[in-house]
């Protein structure tokens, strides 16, 4: 009983920690006219910020470890309640074939441009995932199935952060000038622009139209996070079983023991049943409001987490070359989903 209580209590300051880094940026974020910054993003620098002098206080490691991982995974599952997977699949039918070739584009060429600038594996991808799928929440959502690293997670939220920065005052402009519909607007910015809160900043300063297809698109956008993490725990269980029989005595004993159940990402499964849950019943509108809050207040308390346990020195060690990933696999985004627009006659 002794030893469950010690267990139940070591977390406590790490997660109070987290819980108020996560409140300080969800006001900071509530202060700006428009919200440009989603508190993640926030949390996640004043976490950096924090790194140093919080790193030597060993009290807050259990609790830090804590949020990062199973919080994390809690906000995940919460999310699928506010995904009702039938009007997903309407705006689906005209927003699937753009979306086929813009995750073509960030996996496909991610694949190549991380490979040709050094990067490790789990950072390219995560990079190309939180470009073709949705920003944090895809990041997010790969990062444990991985174990990615917590600089990898950083750096990766960093990169995305900044090509959305630029999209909000870009994307209106070039939009207006190509001469763009509200629902082409509305379908360029739901799959181009990695974070939620980017693409209803850059949307609505286009329209109230453009918004709420924008909107529309980017949540379908996010169920491409289920297929994606399946595939990632099936490359992750590859490359554990290879690097385990290289360096064992009895390969023969070792293969038996790697199976996809012990790192299948058993989360998602809680994602597609939360999905399935919002599909099947009527969910009144307030009460998935409140679990889509408390979702994303939950990963904002995961990534506060993430942030204290990243170095800035360490991030600069890595150097402009996950930036420079980042921005090419943007940019390609970008072009691609303007060209099968183009294609499709939509523009």
């Amino acid at each position: 009983m002794k030893k469950l209580c010690i267990k139940l209590v070591k977390p406590i300051p790490g997660v109070l920690l987290s819980v108020a880094i996560a409140a300080l940026a969800t006001f900071l974020e509530s202060l700006l006219p428009i919200h440009v910054i989603g508190a993640a993003v926030i949390a996640m620098f004043i976490g950096m910020l924090c790194h140093r002098p919080i790193k030597r206080v060993k009290v807050f490691a259990p609790g830090l470890k804590f949020t990062s991982k199973k919080l994390l995974k809690l906000a995940i599952i919460l999310l699928g309640l506010s995904l009702n997977i039938r009007t997903v699949l309407n705006v689906g039918k005209m927003s699937l074939s753009v979306m086929l070739f813009t995750l073509l584009t960030c996996f496909g060429g991610g694949y190549f441009i991380g490979r040709a600038l050094g990067l490790n594996w789990k950072l390219s991808n995560l990079i190309s995932a939180g470009t073709g799928i949705c920003g944090g929440s895809a990041i997010a959502a790969i990062a444990p199935t991985i174990d990615a690293e917590d600089n990898d997670i950083a750096y990766a939220m960093s990169a995305t952060f900044l090509f959305d920065m630029a999209m909000i005052v870009l994307f209106p402009l070039m939009g207006r000038a190509i001469g763009m519909s509200d629902e082409a607007f509305g379908l360029w910015a739901g799959t181009a622009v990695n974070d939620t809160s980017s693409v209803v900043a850059t949307a609505y300063a286009f329209s109230e139209a453009a918004g709420d297809f924008a909107t529309m698109v980017k949540l379908t956008r996010t169920l491409a996070i289920i297929p994606t993490v399946l595939v990632f725990a099936l490359i992750a269980l590859r490359i554990k079983r290879k690097e385990a029989l290289a360096s064992a005595e009895d390969p023969s004993a070792l293969k038996a023991n790697f199976k996809l159940t012990k790192i299948f990402p058993w989360f998602i499964l809680g994602f597609l049943a939360m999905a399935a849950v919002a599909s099947i019943f009527v969910i009144p509108a307030p009460a998935v409001a409140v679990t889509k809050r408390i979702s994303k207040f939950l990963m904002v308390c995961a990534l506060a987490a993430i942030g204290v346990n990243t170095s800035f020195a360490d991030m600069k060690k890595a150097g402009v070359r996950p930036m420079l990933h980042g921005f090419i696999i943007s940019a390609l985004v970008v072009v691609v989903a303007l060209v099968v627009e183009i294609g499709m006659g939509i523009v």
